[in-house]
């Protein structure tokens, strides 16, 4: 049996579990398209929660991210970890108790405001049609490998997949979907590295080797060690030195860490259980769960670093391993061989005298057109040649994108066919199962807070339900399109931009919203649209404009921005709050309630 055969036969089963799971699961009715009834119990909500969070931002991409970027990519484990704990501390059991489902619907009722509920409404559009274009471009980078396809044919096949489930079962299906996803994404993630920390550290925990001794060589020394000589000789920086400005690394981790407390796909999920108390359990469940994957990702980086290199330096091109012509192949990894000797050859900045390392010029391989002349498209030696010139400043020849790291390591590491298939159903796990959640909140938002609350109130149960999906529909075509056409090709880079939209516009707003009785609907709404018009404004000046790194404020790049952001957003906030009337008396004793332990209200839609 072939590997493709074998990896159809594992994803083929986990599709079938899922469909299965929401078509038995199909909502019929409002509440059970939002919030699943509320009946779910704690630890399913636990599973569902992480496997909400395992997108493909942190399955696919964090992991390629330490491996490129090592130290530097702590920003992603403290940010995204540290954000779920002020989640579950500051905001979900006391938005709960409130009982709106939605991040909109608290705020239009929080702060007495249609106005307020329409700019979060168009803030959450924002915030997850930015998080859903990494989501499709990680299916799209999965299903081209898995198909040999390209990867915007990938991005089509993941969205409609997405748009059958998701839009059919709502959080009802979303629910249990997410349960049965996040047993295969944390299978997924694990087996693979337990066999690499055995070959390469003779460890059988992956976290141990990774602190532990490289025993693969005749010479044993430390693992980390190794790591950074391999880096030094190959003109990289040492893995566990950052090239990162502290203000830079300090504003990327607020931001994310901020962002997640304000991530409304992820604030919904702890409306499906039964109350308060449930919701405490469920989080304890969901970090439980996170735990698994985000203390992996370390060791799987650093493995497929050293796995990347002993494998493919100084490799002969016609000895190169059959999974790299596969990645060739689906334009994820390419050669150019500048010095013509037919031996891959991969470098860093500092083996340039300009400092740079880049394979070709312009930032991704494109490649001749189909029909164009065998001798454009096949190398001498049977490689695929690009249409982009080779950069002769530099010697390094190797190309990869960064978020195949992780479909990479198990070929690299020579594991057995089951291993990769079952990585491969994870990966498509990780990204299906953020992409429905973040679909679902889409169409509340526009369903549910726009349509039945703003435009339309006498909408029946029916009507809204079918407004949902139809916005679903829009929602993905739309998300497809930038999954083609991303604001960046780095998922985990996409994925950081909407969490520093979150961070300015519903962190600092839910906050205060809880925690203040004084803010009113004047400085809310104030406050959100300056800190997400800023932050929107700084990503596309420096992601599709002409903006360049050296014009950064304060060195902070994009990525990082939402954090001043959300430092405008509360000081426009308090500042227009205090020079306009206090908040009617029954929405301060409104305030004052949620932070009495006992009497929680059940989820409110209506």
């Amino acid at each position: 049996m072939t590997q493709d055969h074998l990896n159809f036969i594992f994803i083929g089963i986990s599709f079938a579990i899922y469909i299965g799971i929401a078509v038995k699961s199909r909502a019929g009715s409002t509440k059970e398209y939002y919030t699943a009834g509320g009946g779910v119990s704690p630890l399913a909500n636990g599973m569902a929660t992480a496997a909400d969070w395992m997108s493909a931002a942190t399955f696919i991409s964090m992991a390629g991210t330490v491996a490129l970027s090592g130290y530097d990519a702590s920003r992603f484990l403290m940010g995204w970890t540290g954000g779920f704990v002020l989640l579950t501390i500051l905001m979900v059991p006391y938005l709960r108790k409130f009982g709106k489902a939605t991040v909109p619907d608290f705020i239009g009722d929080r702060y007495y405001s249609k106005l307020a509920r329409g700019v979060a409404v168009i803030c959450a559009i924002f915030i997850c049609m930015t998080y859903i274009m990494g989501q499709m471009r990680g299916v799209g980078v999965v299903f081209s490998q898995l198909f040999g396809i390209g990867i915007p044919a990938g991005v089509l096949t993941g969205a409609s997949i997405v748009f059958f489930y998701a839009g059919l079962g709502g959080m009802k299906g979303i629910t249990y979907t997410q349960v049965a996803q996040y047993c295969v994404m944390a299978f997924a993630y694990t087996i693979p590295a337990i066999f690499i920390a055995m070959a390469l550290t003779g460890n059988v925990i992956p976290q141990l080797g990774l602190i532990g001794n490289y025993t693969a060589d005749a010479e044993v020394i430390p693992f980390f060690e190794k790591l950074n000589n391999i880096n030094l000789e190959l003109g990289f920086q040492e893995f566990t030195a950052g090239k990162l400005s502290k203000i830079n690394m300090f504003c990327i981790t607020a931001a994310l860490m901020c962002g997640t407390a304000g991530l409304p796909h992820v604030i919904v999920r702890f409306f499906t259980v039964k109350n308060v108390g449930a919701v405490r359990k469920s989080a304890c469940w969901t970090l439980l769960f996170i735990a698994v994957i985000y203390l992996t990702a370390p060791a799987i980086g650093a493995f497929s670093r050293v796995n990347l290199i002993n494998n493919l330096h100084q490799t002969s091109y016609t000895e190169a391993p059959a999974w790299f012509k596969d990645f060739e192949a689906t334009g994820q990894m390419a050669w150019v061989d500048k010095n013509n000797d037919g031996v891959i050859q991969y470098f860093g900045p500092a083996k340039s005298e300009i400092g740079t390392n880049s394979v070709f010029q312009g930032k991704a391989p494109t490649y001749p057109v189909y029909d164009a002349p065998v001798e454009q498209r096949i190398g001498s030696l049977g490689q695929r040649l690009l249409a982009n010139k080779g950069d002769s400043s530099n010697p390094n020849e190797l190309w990869f994108g960064n978020d195949i790291m992780v479909m990479a390591n198990p070929h690299m590491a020579g594991l057995p066919m089951w291993v990769i298939s079952l990585l491969m159903a994870g990966c498509i796990a990780a990204a299906l199962s953020t992409a429905a959640g973040l679909l679902l909140v889409l169409s509340t938002s526009i369903s549910h807070d726009l349509m039945k609350k703003i435009i339309k109130p006498d909408l029946s149960d029916r009507e809204e339900v079918r407004y949902a999906r139809f916005a679903s529909f829009i929602a993905l075509v739309v998300a497809a399109y930038f999954g083609i056409n991303p604001p960046s090709a780095f998922i985990a880079k996409t994925v950081a931009f909407a969490f520093g939209l979150a961070a300015s516009s519903f962190f600092p707003t839910l906050l205060i919203g809880i925690f203040s009785k004084r803010m009113n609907r004047e400085g809310a709404i104030a406050g959100m649209l300056c800190g997400i018009s800023f932050t929107i404004g700084y990503i596309i000046y420096f992601q599709f404009l002409d903006g360049h790194a050296d014009q950064y404020f304060l060195g902070i790049s994009p990525e990082g921005i939402g954090f001043v952001g959300m430092l405008i957003n509360f000081g426009v906030a308090f500042l227009v709050s205090a020079f306009t009337p206090a908040p009617p008396q029954a929405v301060q004793d409104m305030v004052e309630s949620i932070h009495i332990p006992s009497g929680s209200k059940d989820a409110s839609h209506h």
